[in-house]
């Protein structure tokens, strides 16, 4: 009887073992794909879009297809990158406007900031590309600011920008860009949502 609940369990565990295996695998594959594919996803058509850090030839065809006009760049200006200098490069070719608006995705902003991030978001001219590096944390949390506080979105679907669905992976105490879904929190009691 003990041989035959052992042999249960051991196939139980062998069960869990692979569909965890499984659904790890699965995680890791469409993360990669989603930066295989630059990350790129519709905020409000014809208004806001949000990417991975886009190339010039992503720049170039976003700006024919979408009608970009503005790139709201939140890693900053860094003239001594060659990304920074590509892209700007590609903005001007192509006529669009580029805004730097330097984040961390380990780092908390706070309302100020917001409020500096948010008058950008409404005064930009559109159509709007928001990106960060990866397009999941940064360009998440402002994804969501934008959706809820200027579209007038609905928290909750909102709130999906800063998901695993586009890449946002933060877990606390474990991983840096936890400090996204901080800011989040913070500034739904600062806007009178309920959290």
């Amino acid at each position: 009887m003990a041989s035959a609940n052992l042999l249960r369990a051991k196939r139980l565990f062998k069960r869990v073992a692979v569909a965890t295996t499984a659904l790890a695998a699965g995680l890791t594959l469409y993360l990669v794909g989603l930066q295989w594919t630059g990350n790129f996803h519709t905020l409000v058509a014809g208004e806001v879009y949000r990417s991975a850090q886009p190339t010039p030839d992503e720049i170039a065809a976003y700006s024919k297809t979408y009608g970009i006009r503005t790139i709201l760049n939140l890693r900053g200006e860094k003239t001594d990158e060659r990304w920074y200098r590509d892209e700007v490069a590609a903005a001007d070719r192509n006529g669009i406007r580029l805004i730097n608006f330097p984040m961390s995705a380990s780092a908390e902003i706070d309302r100020k900031e917001t409020d500096a991030l948010m008058a950008i978001l409404r005064d930009a001219p559109k159509p709007l590309l928001i990106h960060c590096r990866a397009g999941a944390d940064r360009t998440g949390l402002v994804s969501t600011i934008y959706l809820q506080q200027i579209a007038g979105v609905d928290e909750e679907t909102a709130e999906w920008q800063l998901s695993p669905l586009y890449g946002h992976i933060a877990l606390p105490y474990l991983s840096g860009t936890f400090a996204m879904d901080e800011t989040w929190e913070a500034l739904e009691k600062s806007f009178g949502l309920d959290s």
